[in-house]
């Protein structure tokens, strides 16, 4: 099926800086936190915090500016995942994981963008790079067929950007591709029974014999090397960012915010929790809990820091024209994992020191928990991969571990 193409230009809008998209997603909070034990029963967003977040433009931080869009920066998309994080953890997957498949939609060739946000500019793409599927080159494309698990926001995204196996005439294997295709051409398995991250909604979707024509295939191995088909990155400096470290680090923006989020409520509660059979009263006033608390704090901070960083390498790369060498792409992941290593400790260290109570089902703390722990077992956060990456890359020792650097 081809989707329908508006060709209407979208009037051109005030974009909004990266402070006030920060402030909509806090002004949202509430919001979110109340619908946040919802979204983990029905095991998805819920509808009302999708449609607030629409309006308030924060699936728009990637879409390009011709549709309407605010196409920020790599920094914006950590900011804005880690304000909606602080209210929700899995409200700000769905924000981040739709955000990098909107930037992932704007390297396509226009023709391919045009079909999406030309006909919807607030349309919403999900994806999955994993090319678990098949494929049979036909006249002007190829017939995919296949499933693709944890495609995060599944039940709100119109498209889906899927990986597949790019194949020639007689069907040997040539190429890695993402195809781009409607959510309507595509069936959905409801599989995601998790112990985190529950309401991402991160389900199956399921390929039938599905048309791709060409014009809606991005080739991975040449957007590693920064070849993206887009006519119009010369214009546009987020969409020459480099694809391996935005897809890697959007996905620590959660973390960050969800750190916060676990100090916040930790601190919060100090002045009046006692530290049961010791002579404590309130928690504050106990020297072990006050190094917990730096301890944790610091771990955060190292995390901000590290992140900040590493997306200043990539928006500053970007911005220049320039696309980022081996060694700064591999400092990338591991700056990434290493991210989620220091959030997932701090966060371990804060449950210990605000006790047992952590783990009761009405305290929001055991869901911050779950939901970051699950988070931070995503393949492409993997610390000790991102590690070794970057320590071959420092040593110049050329026995690549995985191909997305």
């Amino acid at each position: 099926m081809t989707a329908q193409v508006v060709t209407t230009p979208v009037p051109a809008a005030p974009v909004p800086d990266a402070a006030e998209l920060v402030d909509r997603a806090r002004t949202l909070q509430p919001l979110l936190s109340r619908n946040a034990a919802a979204g983990e029963t029905d095991r998805r967003v819920v509808e009302e915090s999708v449609e607030a977040l629409t309006e308030a433009g924060l699936f728009k931080v990637a879409v390009p500016k011709r549709y309407g869009g605010y196409e920020t920066s790599m920094r914006t998309m950590l900011d804005v995942s880690a304000a909606v994080a602080e209210a929700d953890g899995g409200t700000a997957w769905v924000v981040t994981l739709t955000n990098v498949c909107a930037w992932l939609t704007g390297l396509f060739p226009v023709r391919a963008q045009d079909e999406v946000f030309g006909a919807d500019p607030d349309a919403k793409v999900s994806g999955v790079l994993a090319p678990t599927s098949t494929a049979v080159r036909v006249d002007g494309g190829w017939r995919v067929t296949g499933k693709w698990f944890y495609n995060s926001g599944s039940w709100h995204a119109g498209w889906a950007v899927l990986g597949f196996p790019v194949t020639d005439s007689s069907g040997e294997v040539v190429d890695q591709g993402l195809a781009l295709i409607p959510r309507e051409d595509l069936g959905l398995e409801d599989t995601w029974f998790v112990a985190g991250m529950r309401s991402s909604g991160s389900n199956c979707l399921i390929a039938e014999d599905v048309f791709v024509p060409e014009h809606r295939v991005l080739r991975v191995p040449a957007a590693v090397a920064g070849r993206y088909a887009s006519e119009v990155t010369d214009t546009e400096p987020l969409y020459r960012s480099a694809f391996v470290p935005i897809l890697a680090l959007v996905l620590v923006g959660p973390q960050l915010g969800m750190g916060r989020a676990a100090l916040d409520l930790v601190i919060g509660k100090a002045a009046r929790k006692p530290i049961s059979y010791t002579f404590f009263t309130a928690q504050r006033d106990s020297t072990a809990f006050q190094l917990q608390i730096a301890e944790a704090a610091r771990l955060l901070d190292t995390a901000t820091l590290h992140a900040y960083r590493a997306a200043d390498d990539i928006d500053t790369a970007a911005a220049s024209g320039a696309y980022p060498d081996v060694l700064v792409r591999a400092r990338v992941r591991s700056d990434t994992g290493y991210v989620a290593e220091c959030v997932t400790r701090a966060i371990d260290i804060l449950l210990s020191a605000h006790g047992a109570g952590s783990f009761a089902e009405v305290n929001a703390l055991q869901r911050i928990w779950r939901d970051s722990a699950v988070a931070a077992r995503h393949a492409v956060v993997s610390p000790v991969v991102g590690y070794e990456t970057y320590g071959k890359a420092l040593l110049g020792v050329d026995e690549p571990i995985t191909p997305l650097v």
